[in-house]
């Protein structure tokens, strides 16, 4: 590769890189400041504001029920924030688990956990929420559970991977001759080396499950109302599509950017160019 072709790659990945941050910072930090503060009520209705448009006092306008949009997309991406961050954690807390364990012992252990998660993971995971879902009920906590558990699969096969091709490194014999219990050697000595790879895909099932979420929220199955998310929000302004198209243009812009900033982290995250 030419010096100058290399030059070009970089220009375009700082371009990306910092794409990637303007488009995370427009969407989290309006959502922050939705966890303590909204310019309206986001569940308050007024019937004389009904489809009202955009003014000094409503950015955005009003909804078919009077509601503030601007107040209401602030609260719904702070709902699918955190619905899509819950999601990555526990999904990536109990696979990590799951992985270590089997990727670390290996033998009867690995057999038996990896052939149910292998079942899991035969499944789309919107399919398996979806399961889930039925089972636990609908809202913004059961939705976060459900997702989280249909990830697990996934997490787990990465760490395991990881583990399987440590865990016979010097360091890691080193651990185990000094002395050094399982749990420790596992959690200590070895996990911190597949860090780069779980940040990665950490950033890549957030977006998923960014998505996953709104999803199941569109289909009425998610997040319940009087809650907000960018999912529901899209749900409910389907049928104003045409007369009143800024009910879905600003939840639609901001979950567009929300998963565009965060793929393109991502890639920063991962080393590609």
């Amino acid at each position: 590769m030419s010096k100058k072709t290399e030059t070009n790659n970089k220009k375009s990945y700082d371009f990306n890189l910092i794409v990637g941050i303007v488009l995370t910072a427009i969407v989290v930090i309006p959502s922050l400041i939705g966890l303590f503060w909204t310019p309206y009520n986001p569940e308050t209705m007024n019937s004389s504001l009904k489809m009202a448009g955009p003014s000094l006092q409503h950015l955005m306008g009003c909804d078919n029920f009077g509601r503030d949009v601007l107040s209401r997309v602030m609260k719904g991406s702070t709902t699918t924030l955190l619905i899509g961050l819950g999601t990555v954690a526990f999904g990536c807390i109990f696979g990590t688990v799951v992985g270590a364990f089997t990727g670390y012992y290996g033998g009867i252990i690995d057999e038996i956990l990896m052939r149910c998660n292998d079942v899991m993971f035969s499944f789309p995971s919107i399919l398996l929420a979806l399961v889930f879902v039925a089972v636990l009920g609908s809202g913004k906590y059961q939705v976060t559970v459900a997702l989280g558990i249909a990830f697990i699969p996934s997490y787990a096969r990465i760490v395991r991977s990881e583990y399987i091709r440590i865990k016979n490194m010097d360091y890691v014999q080193s651990a185990k001759l000094a002395g050094a219990a399982d749990l420790r050697v596992m959690f200590v000595h070895m996990l911190p080396n597949c860090i780069r790879v779980l940040a990665s895909s950490v950033l890549i099932g957030f977006n998923n499950a960014v998505l996953a979420e709104a999803g199941l929220s569109f289909l009425g199955i998610g997040v319940q109302p009087p809650d907000a998310s960018l999912g529901s929000m899209l749900s409910e302004a389907q049928t104003y599509l045409f007369s009143k198209p800024g009910l879905a243009i600003a939840p639609g812009i901001t979950l567009i950017m929300m998963v565009l900033g965060i793929a393109l982290l991502g890639k920063k995250v991962d080393g590609k160019k």
